[in-house]
């Protein structure tokens, strides 16, 4: 019985390690934000810590904890199943899963206590530690290979809204003069732009379009005094991540960190980050809305307007001049211009520009158009933001038969926003299926009854699609929270 009880002691520590680490795999390895911000709170209640309670209970009282260790498992295994963003097997989670295992067999043998937070927590902090060491390490590398680079121009790009787009966009254009590389998909850590320099970097690189994100202050200052950025793009600045920001104060400061490159040749900032120019090769570029609202705000230098939006591509006119591109949504006009801003002061014409543009192509899952099946799909699916939901609501409405709406609402925001969302998504469509719970019970506020449908889980989306939309029908995805939020 007591190697039986040795062995499931075991299994017990690894199953409630595998649900923490997967959690902190999430929220980039933050306890912090584990604990404080995590949108499904309950669940730690659930598969953390009454089934710790119970198996410590059981445990000391009796020789049967391995009960209580059968049914944790299918409680894991049934949470397990519901996720669309499993665990990946890093490094770093498989340091984690080393040190849990010989904490674990110092405890049990060594003390003869079936601990299991201590082994946990010890084994978060130990490789914690170890990633401290090798991150340095490997930060190192990295800048010896960008110094070793002399001829190396870099684009720094940080917004609350847009930034992988502006950074596609940059990249394509350079694309037509110079050997240009972009970091991948939406990394945008300090972390993934030193991996991304050590191991994809190209050495005959001249351009690298370095997308910056954050998560709180200091964040885009790390990346930015790591890269220097040449050339800086602030693009359109909102409540993303107001969660953890607090404020709109502190996200404007903490995107204009930005500015803290030792090498800036030139910068482009939106009219939303609210400052005025203080020296010759800063510029401010928008509509002019923020400064027709904020009288002390000069007009932006650069003037964006007679946009035009359509289910085929999205045009608009910079300081006079038209430019046309097959990307949607018309808060793209935006993004768009800002990568010809910068294209323009690199040294490209504008005839060079208009050609790339007409060869641009949308990034994935952001207002992507797809036609399949007699159906249009319109794959908004990776733009959690305000601004950019309610310019595809917009596209929407211009299209002539049914439309259904696929989505969450926004996520780490206030709840008047997603009011804002429900409200514009019970005029536009005839359908509106919310997916999950978090923000379900305001969209039953503000969506008719006959119009609202709720998907549990993404593991029913083929079904629902094949009851609710038929051949004509243009069907939105707008956002795509993970399961566990």
């Amino acid at each position: 019985m007591q190697l039986l009880n040795l062995f499931f002691y075991f299994v017990f520590l690894f199953a409630m390690g595998y649900y923490a680490i997967t959690n902190l795999q999430w929220y980039s390895y933050k306890l912090e934000r584990v604990v404080f911000h995590h949108t499904k709170a309950w669940w730690h209640f659930v598969y953390f810590l009454i089934p710790y309670a119970l198996y410590m209970l059981v445990d000391f009282a009796t020789p049967y904890a391995f009960v209580v260790v059968i049914a944790y498992l299918g409680l894991l295994y049934s949470w397990y199943r519901g996720l669309d963003k499993p665990l990946v097997w890093t490094g770093r989670v498989k340091r984690f899963y080393a040190a849990l295992a010989v904490i674990g067999l110092f405890l049990s043998l060594a003390l003869k206590h079936h601990g299991v937070l201590t082994p946990i927590f010890l084994a978060y902090g130990i490789s914690v530690f170890i990633e401290k060491m090798l991150f340095n390490s490997f930060k190192r590398k990295a800048q010896e290979k960008i110094a070793k680079m002399d001829r190396l121009k870099v684009v720094g790009i940080t917004a609350s809204y847009g930034k992988t787009s502006i950074k596609n966009f940059v990249a394509h254009l350079l694309g037509a003069r110079y050997n240009t590389y972009a970091t991948p998909r939406s990394v945008n850590t300090l972390g993934g732009v030193m991996k991304d320099v050590n191991d994809e970097l190209p050495d005959d690189t001249e351009v690298y379009v370095v997308e910056m994100g954050a998560r709180g202050e200091g964040d885009i200052a790390e990346i930015t005094t790591f890269v220097n950025p040449h050339y800086v793009v602030v693009g359109k600045i909102g409540p993303a991540h107001i969660e953890y920001f607090k404020s709109m104060e502190n996200i404007r400061n903490t995107k204009m960190e930005i500015m803290q490159t030792d090498r800036l040749e030139e910068a482009f900032i939106h009219e939303s980050a609210m400052v005025k120019p203080e020296a010759e090769n800063i510029h401010i570029y928008g509509t002019g809305e923020v400064a027709r609202t904020n009288p002390d705000l000069p007009m932006p230098e650069y003037i964006i307007d007679n946009i035009e939006a359509t289910l085929e591509g999205t045009s608009f006119t910079l300081n006079g001049t038209r430019y046309t591109a097959n990307i949607l949504g018309a808060f793209n006009a935006v993004n768009l211009a800002a990568a010809v801003l910068v294209a323009k002061q690199m040294g490209l014409d504008d005839a060079t520009i208009q050609k790339q543009l007409s060869t641009l192509k949308p990034v994935d899952h952001r207002l992507q158009r797809i036609d399949a099946g007699g159906k249009l799909i319109l794959d908004d699916s990776f733009n959690g933001n305000i601004d950019g939901m309610m310019a595809s609501f917009d596209l929407a409405s211009t299209y002539k038969g049914r439309k259904v709406v696929i989505t969450p609402g926004l996520v780490e925001v206030d709840d008047a926003l997603n009011e804002q969302v429900a409200k514009r998504a019970n005029e536009v469509f005839d359908v509106v299926v919310v997916t999950g719970d978090l923000n379900y019970a305001i969209f039953k506020q503000y969506v008719d009854a006959e119009k609202l449908v709720k998907l549990e889980s993404k593991a029913q989306m083929e079904e629902m699609l094949v009851e609710q939309t038929r051949v004509g029908d243009l069907i939105l995805f707008a956002n795509d929270a993970p399961s566990f939020v």
